[in-house]
């Protein structure tokens, strides 16, 4: 997720940049990018950092997919392809990119990185992410602040 964001923030001018005041992302829990994984949030405050942006992750809780944006995306597309056989990830992209939601066509690329498995950090190492994060008290695993340093 976060190579996605760094790729995103790149494609930037200088004058977007500057007009952000924060990024908000709406996150559904998943395994890869839950309030606890720790290599996520290490990641996201790195982040938070290269753009000087704080970032608020939004976490919608489980079973509530119909109020995640991307599950409806995701049932416009299923819709949109119409059980064409995706056995390929070319023709799959090729009807990605012919979507539409809300009059907007989605930006695709396919990524063939590979991620190394095992990567952890130590409690000591957690601590220091950590300290840039601000949970909402009211709802600290659905509602998290990252602050740049």
């Amino acid at each position: 997720m976060v190579d996605n964001l760094e790729q995103w923030w790149t494609s930037l001018s200088i004058t977007e940049k500057q007009q952000l005041e924060n990024i908000q992302i709406k996150v559904d829990n998943g395994a890869e990018n839950s309030e606890i994984r720790r290599q996520f949030l290490k990641r996201m405050v790195e982040f938070a950092d290269q753009t000087k942006k704080s970032i608020q992750l939004l976490y919608f809780p489980p079973y509530h997919s119909k109020y995640n944006p991307i599950e409806r995306c995701w049932g416009i597309l299923e819709r949109h392809w119409n059980g064409t056989l995706l056995r390929k990830a070319q023709t799959m992209l090729a009807w990605v990119k012919t979507m539409t939601w809300k009059g907007l066509n989605p930006i695709v690329k396919l990524s063939k990185k590979v991620y190394q498995k095992g990567i952890s950090l130590t409690k000591k190492e957690m601590k220091e992410i950590e300290k840039h994060l601000e949970r909402n008290p009211h709802l600290p695993k659905w509602d998290i602040l990252i602050r740049p340093s």
